[in-house]
């Protein structure tokens, strides 16, 4: 791909490519979708079993299967056409979201034991963390060929920050939606906003594959992944970091607990706290488009991740719904930092025929961490009560930094020069 060039420190470089708007669309669409429909899945599960550790066992749903399988999916992504397999993960997702639509009918649902409903929001779950496995490295892949390199800390910045949107706009409007029309007809919308994707998908030409064959064995393709990112230790020690933080402080599965139990602030509160992560992170993404981070990275980096613990720590103690929306907005600030300074690694140092099994490693460690992570709180708060298991993993996010400072002097020297 030509690399055209383009003014200096031009913040909407990227977006000036027809197909990279399109799949800015895709990106938001499908992220509102998923994160309203967790959150929907949240509140209803809460409901009826009133159990934080039903909450935790909806994360672990989607991690076992969104890890086992990480591997082998950007195995196949790597070999296969991107357009495609994110058209493929798409209509799954379509699949899946239909199914909850149905579960959270009353009319269907009525005389079906509780124990069979919770089981099969389980299994469909479980699905979605299928598909997961797919889309992640799908999606990854596709932007390495939608832009050219020259663009990629631009265009980085643009996808995160339309993540960042859908993940502002979905829990929010769900909290609404579950407050004004109930959680079946909230479902509805979900369907419809990936159906959006659906549409966006198919303006997008078909891409070339990269992927060369080299004689490998079954375990040689599947393993290159991670041999590459063992072997890249910046890259490594990012997603490490990001794993661990994520890991002990996500503090997104307790939130339904504060709102309900200790807030007391019902569905509407609700989904303004599970908003405010993503705002914080969406304003930090907007200013870093305009001026991104070139100097000392890798510091920086680890003090956001510090601050992210910290703010994670005083939403753990505060008994004020002010004071907790502040705490979770700083979070997603300096949230923020971390997302774009470790997808920028992951662009600048992936080898276009390694995006998706690189992409499916990077998803171990970050993406499936959020649902271990969230299991980890259901089955602390079990132990320790919700207060104690927040504040117990924004302790352990402050250890963890401080871990990586003085062990990694790869990630204090990071630079981010293409």
């Amino acid at each position: 791909m030509d690399e055209p060039t383009v003014p200096r420190n031009d913040p909407y470089a990227s977006m000036r490519n027809v197909e990279f708007r399109y799949f800015l669309v895709i990106r938001f669409a499908l992220i509102f979708a998923l994160s309203m429909q967790f959150a929907i899945i949240e509140w209803k599960v809460y409901m009826l079993t009133r159990d934080p550790l039903n909450l935790g066992l909806i994360g672990l749903a989607e991690f076992i299967p969104a890890f086992c399988l990480a591997l082998f999916a950007g195995n196949i992504v790597d070999k296969k056409e991107k357009r495609g397999m994110v058209l493929k993960c798409l209509l799954g997702y379509v699949i899946v979201g239909t199914g909850l639509f149905l579960l959270t009918w009353d009319d269907v649902m009525k005389g079906v034991p509780q124990r069979w409903v919770l089981f099969m929001m389980y299994f469909l779950v479980c699905c979605g963390g299928i598909i997961r496995a797919f889309v992640s490295p799908s999606n990854f892949s596709l932007l390495g060929l939608l832009v050219p390199r020259n663009l990629y800390v631009n265009a980085t910045t643009w996808s995160t920050s339309a993540w960042q949107i859908g993940a502002i706009a979905g829990p929010a409007l769900g909290g609404l939606c579950i407050a004004m029309f109930g959680v079946h007809w909230s479902m509805l919308l979900v369907l419809g906003c990936i159906f959006v994707s659906l549409f966006c998908i198919l303006q997008i030409k078909r891409k070339p594959v990269h992927y060369k064959e080299m004689g490998e064995t079954v375990k040689e393709r599947l393993t290159k992944g991670l041999k590459f990112v063992w072997d890249t230790k910046v890259l490594l020690n990012a997603m490490t970091l990001d794993m661990f933080a994520v890991l002990f402080g996500g503090s997104v599965a307790m939130i339904t607990i504060y709102a309900n139990d200790i807030l007391k602030v019902g569905p509407e509160g609700f989904g303004a706290l599970r908003a405010a992560p993503a705002v914080g992170a969406f304003l930090t993404m907007m200013a870093l488009a305009y001026r991104p981070i070139v100097t000392r990275p890798g510091i920086k980096l680890l003090a956001a991740v510090f601050g992210f613990g910290l703010c994670i720590i005083v939403f753990g103690l505060s008994k004020h719904f002010i004071l907790s929306m502040a705490a979770l907005f700083g979070s997603g600030m300096l949230d923020g930092i971390s997302v774009i300074i470790r997808q920028t690694i992951l662009q600048l140092k992936t080898p276009d025929d390694m995006r998706g099994r690189v992409s499916s490693v990077s998803s171990i460690f970050v993406g499936s961490s959020n649902e271990l992570g969230s299991f980890e709180s259901g089955v602390m708060a079990r132990l320790l009560g919700p207060v104690g298991s927040v504040v117990f993993g924004g302790c352990m996010t402050l250890g963890v930094v401080v871990t990586t400072y003085i062990i990694s002097p790869a990630m204090r020297k990071l630079d981010l020069k293409a």
